[in-house]
């Protein structure tokens, strides 16, 4: 249902919440996320045209949440960089099974959408620290 640009902010932000308040230069926050360095760096600009992290360049630069994990939902994220082309809702078919599976498949879409808007980065931070770790730590 997500987009490979929506996992990969996702998964960006993720390890930027992870790594606190410190910035993290793109090629590590690229290993750390397993994103594609290239491809990173479009996600980043899209989320900071969001207003959900900001860079500095130069030496010493790198990108940083703009406020605190528990501030941004993971839907907040995914709207971002792809807004409402994941969520597709099809017309009704005019055949009784098609129409039984859309209305499935929109349940199913209506749900990620309602996990997605209940779940923060902190949330996911804090799960993860309950199961041990999962985000490699970035330098610092």
């Amino acid at each position: 249902m997500l987009s490979q640009t929506s996992e990969y902010a996702l998964r960006a932000m993720v390890c930027l919440a992870a790594n606190g308040d410190g910035l993290t230069a793109t090629p590590e926050l690229a290993k750390a996320a397993t994103v594609p360095h290239n491809y990173l760096a479009k996600v980043l600009q899209m989320l900071a045209a969001a207003d959900l992290v900001s860079g500095r360049r130069g030496v010493g630069g790198g990108y940083r949440l703009c406020r605190e994990a528990a501030q941004i939902k993971l839907l907040d994220i995914v709207n971002a960089v792809d807004p409402s082309k994941w969520l597709r809702v099809s017309p009704p078919a005019t055949d009784p099974a098609l129409d039984s599976l859309q209305r499935t498949l929109d349940r199913a879409s209506h749900s990620v959408v309602r996990v997605l808007g209940q779940t923060t980065l902190a949330d996911v931070i804090n799960d993860a620290e309950d199961d041990g770790p999962v985000v490699h730590h970035l330098a610092s």
